[in-house]
């Protein structure tokens, strides 16, 4: 097993050193990775590494040990804490135990008794990850974890990412039976607008969704979550007829809730599908029925074959899948992932009975489609620029491989095109932060909350972008921004270092000239006699 880190921490830099030559680390399962002789050194020390362990002297300048374990405990729990501290203050340190210190080690520090304070440490460490990794344990959290990785996969079902070779895998990790053999999708829909008065339409929509679990789960084996603010239920008949029952039994559920809950509700029923990954199918006529409420009323249920012709269904849906897939791939997928998607698509849409009024339609369909998303993402294609009908006219007369080489052609340009509008977000996105620092490094409160806040973005995603993008982390460049400023207002002033150090965001002028002289190896006031003799 690798060795736990460790920190060590105390304003005597003898006392480290002591410490660090008494004890063999690495023998006892420990490598000290860092020390610093103050708390606030320490806590940069802490986001920058991450130890294990924090072994740290309660008494210290600019950050005591006491402020310093707290803010570890809040940001980094897994991390374990040792006081090590003069008698005078052992009683005190010991009444924290809301910081839960896992030992308190009375100066002066002896060999012996350290050796065994982190030997047994080393046994709690290697106790933990192994329960974390027992396979009782993993078995309880992943029991846990199924409700939310069954929703997932329903959810990837309807949308059609999930191909037909997964689907026996997923069933079995997710411990799920479909015998179906007919399918459908249900789309549930509770108004917002019609609530009762002093209902919360969040939780109206919480009532129906439980009162659909209820009512109609059971007796259709039907697998139900949320999605997109609406409940979504894929029901299972034993023949393609049981959809007039379902319906039939929906309708009865709309004016349930409307007169039992007060909710008007309005059931979509999509087409019946005999496998599953042809519930993403149904699942866009469950939603295109739900919409049909603007015509037949609120209230009620909507069955899609009963208020659209068959054959209406089935064109308007039949490239969804495919389409849906050549765009992943275009996100996310290799060259080679990309042409198999383009592929795959004219695969599906090539087909001997179809006649020229499918093809056309299908051609404007795909461009639509590919113009819609070059358009979400910020992104010009050539092919885009001139007029469409003339893209439209020359799609027409493509014979097969010219086809393929164009949507090929086309499928990669949106990739590369994809690529660079990321790479030019992520470098705008450091800007913005680098461009934050320059107008606000004067704010004491000024933090990595502060500016992700401002952002809109997490901690984690921020410190790596930034991190990758400037190859420093966003403390350090914050640090040395102000160092910057400091140094040219020492050059370019006569005012004091305390009030230069404000100026900065430091309201401590210690602290200031700690870290002043940790970037330039001299004092703020040194800093600037040197520079005024060297002028002179």
């Amino acid at each position: 097993m690798d060795k736990y880190s460790l920190l060590l921490v105390d304003d005597e830099e003898e006392v480290i050193q002591v410490i660090m030559k008494k004890i063999n680390w690495e023998e006892i399962g420990f490598t000290v990775t860092g020390y610093a002789n103050n708390g606030a050194k320490a806590w940069e020390l802490v986001e920058e590494i991450h130890p294990d362990v924090v072994m740290t002297d309660i008494r210290m300048p600019f950050m005591d040990g006491m402020e310093l374990a707290g803010r570890i405990r809040n940001e980094y729990p897994a991390t374990k804490i040792l006081f090590f501290t003069g008698f005078d203050e052992f009683e005190y340190a010991r009444g924290a135990v809301h910081l839960e210190v896992e030992e308190y080690i009375l100066k002066p520090v002896n060999s012996v008794e350290l050796t065994n304070v982190f030997t047994k440490l080393k046994g709690k460490l290697d106790q933990e990850i192994s329960e974390k990794r027992n396979a009782e344990i993993l078995q309880k959290y992943y029991m846990e974890s199924l409700p939310l990785l069954r929703a997932n996969f329903y959810t990837s079902l309807i949308e059609g990412s999930i191909r037909e070779e997964e689907v026996p895998g997923y069933l079995s990790d997710y411990q799920l039976s479909f015998p179906g053999p007919f399918f459908c999708c249900l789309v549930i829909h509770t108004s917002s607008h019609q609530v009762p008065d002093g209902m919360n339409p969040l939780l109206l929509a919480t009532s129906v969704h439980k009162q659909a679990e209820e009512r109609l789960a059971g007796k259709w084996q039907a697998k139900c979550f949320s999605y997109l603010g609406n409940t979504i239920m894929i029901p299972q008949l034993r023949t393609e007829n049981e959809v007039s029952e379902l319906t039939d039994d929906c309708d009865r559920f709309c004016k349930y809730a409307k007169s039992i809950i007060g909710a008007v509700v309005t059931a979509g029923i999509g087409p019946v599908c005999d496998t599953l990954l042809a519930v993403s199918q149904s699942y866009l006529g469950a939603r295109e029925a739900v919409s049909y409420r603007v015509l037949y009323g609120a209230a009620r249920a909507i069955n899609i074959q009963e208020v659209v012709p068959g054959e209406m269904i089935h064109t308007s849906l039949t490239n969804d899948v495919e389409v849906s897939n050549l765009f992943k791939m275009i996100r996310l997928g290799s060259e080679e992932e990309v042409i198999q998607a383009a592929d795959q698509y004219i695969k599906h849409t090539s087909f001997p009975n179809k006649s020229l009024q499918r093809h056309h339609v299908d051609m404007m369909e795909l461009v639509s489609a590919f113009y819609r998303f070059a358009l979400n993402n910020d992104i010009v294609l050539e092919e885009f620029k001139e007029d469409i009908r003339k893209l439209y006219s020359g799609l027409f007369d493509l014979d097969p491989l010219s086809f393929r080489s164009w949507l090929v052609d086309c499928s990669l340009a949106l990739r590369e095109k994809l690529i660079h509008v990321r790479n030019r977000s992520t470098r705008s996105f450091v800007s913005r932060a680098e461009e934050y620092v320059h107008l606000h490094y004067m704010d004491e409160d000024l933090s990595l909350d502060h500016v992700c806040k401002e952002l809109g973005v997490s901690n984690s995603y921020f410190s790596s972008v930034f991190k990758k993008e400037t190859g420093s982390s966003f403390i350090r460049y914050l640090t040395d921004y102000r160092m910057e400023r400091a140094s040219d207002q020492l050059i370019g002033s006569d005012e004091k270092s305390y009030i230069i150090a404000r100026k900065v965001g430091y309201t401590d002028p210690n602290y200031f000239s700690y870290v002043f002289k940790r970037k330039y190896g001299m004092s703020p006031s040194k800093y600037r006699k040197e520079y005024t003799e060297g002028e002179n």
